[in-house]
C-alpha cells in the first residue's frame, strides 16, 4: 500500500530506540523526511545510521532533549516546519505511589505531556494555514487502564489524551487531524531495563511471560508487542489515507483493553 508520504517532512520526538526509531524507519520507508531527535549523540547518530541503512531517502538527527522548553527550542530552530508531528518521547519508572515525590510526578509531567504540548502548539497554526498536517501522541494502554505500579505515568498517559482530543477540536472542517496512538506492553530497550529491575537476574523471555501474566492478563496476544507493529499503524495515521480518523485514541495495545469504549 502506498501511504503517499513522498515530499513530506515527520518528526518523531525520543526516536533513538524503540517504538520511536520503529515509527521514523517506517515514514522513511515511506517516502517522508524523518527527522529525529535525542539527548545522546552517539545514540542519535546510531539511530540515523540505522535509518540510513534500510532506506536511502532523507533522514537527520537533531540533538535535544524535547522533554524541555530549551530542547524544544532548539528543535524548533532546526527543525521551522513539519508535516507530521509525532509526539512519541515519554519517560516512566515502577514506583510505589506513596513513594512518588512532588518532583517525581512535576519530572514526568513535565516531560510526557509539556513535551508533546510545546511542539504541538509551535506547529499547529502553520498546518492550520496549510489546511494539512498530522499530529500524533504515542499514549499508551495505560491511559485506560492505570497502571499500580506507576500511577504518574498513566495520569501523564490519559492527559495526552485529552490534549489530544482537545486539539482535534480546532480542526474541525479542515484537512489536519490529532490523533492518539494506545500500544500495548512494547518490547524496547526502555522496557527490558524496567522489567530487569523488577526482576534482577531473571531471563528477559521469563520477565516478559511473566509481566504480561501479572500485570497484563487480560493481553489477548500473550505476549509483549513488537515496536514495528505499533510503527505501522502510526505510520497510516499520518498518511492522507487516514483522512476520516480524527479525534481518536486508536488501539494497538494487543487486547489488553476490554472495555469497549
Amino acid at each position: 500500500m502506498n501511504l503517499q508520504l513522498d515530499n513530506t517532512i515527520a518528526l518523531v520526538t525520543g526516536a533513538t530506540s524503540g517504538i520511536g526509531l520503529a515509527i521514523a524507519r517506517r515514514l522513511a520507508t515511506e517516502g517522508a523526511e524523518a527527522i529525529i531527535t535525542g539527548r545522546n549523540p552517539m545514540r542519535l547518530d546510531r539511530a540515523v545510521d540505522s535509518i540510513r541503512a534500510t532506506r536511502s531517502g532523507s533522514v537527520r538527527g537533531v540533538l535535544a532533549d524535547a522533554g524541555t522548553a530549551e530542547g524544544a527550542d532548539i528543535i524548533l530552530r532546526a527543525v521551522p516546519r513539519v508535516d507530521i508531528l509525532v509526539n512519541n518521547l515519554g519517560i516512566y519508572e515502577a514506583k510505589e505511589f506513596t513513594a512518588i515525590t512532588d518532583d517525581d510526578w512535576r519530572r514526568i509531567f513535565e516531560v510526557n505531556v509539556l513535551g508533546g504540548i510545546r511542539l504541538a502548539r509551535a506547529y499547529f497554526p502553520g498546518m492550520l494555514e496549510r489546511d494539512a498536517g498530522r499530529i500524533i501522541f504515542v499514549s499508551s494502554e495505560s491511559a485506560l487502564n492505570t497502571p499500580v505500579e506507576m500511577v504518574h505515568y498513566g495520569m501523564t498517559k490519559t492527559a495526552q489524551l485529552a490534549v489530544a482530543r482537545g486539539l482535534a477540536e480546532l480542526t474541525k472542517g479542515t484537512r489536519v487531524t490529532v490523533n492518539s496512538v494506545l500500544p500495548g506492553p512494547t518490547r524496547s530497550d526502555g522496557v527490558a531495563e524496567l522489567l530487569r529491575n523488577m526482576a534482577p537476574g531473571v531471563p528477559t523471555e521469563q520477565v516478559e511471560a511473566e509481566f504480561i501474566a501479572k500485570f497484563r492478563p487480560a493481553s489477548l496476544l500473550q505476549r509483549m508487542i513488537d515496536p514495528d507493529e505499533v510503527a505501522s499503524l502510526v505510520a497510516y495515521l499520518a498518511s492522507p489515507l487516514s483522512s476520516a480518523t480524527n479525534g481518536a485514541a486508536v488501539r494497538v495495545d494487543g487486547g489488553v483493553i476490554s472495555t469497549l469504549a
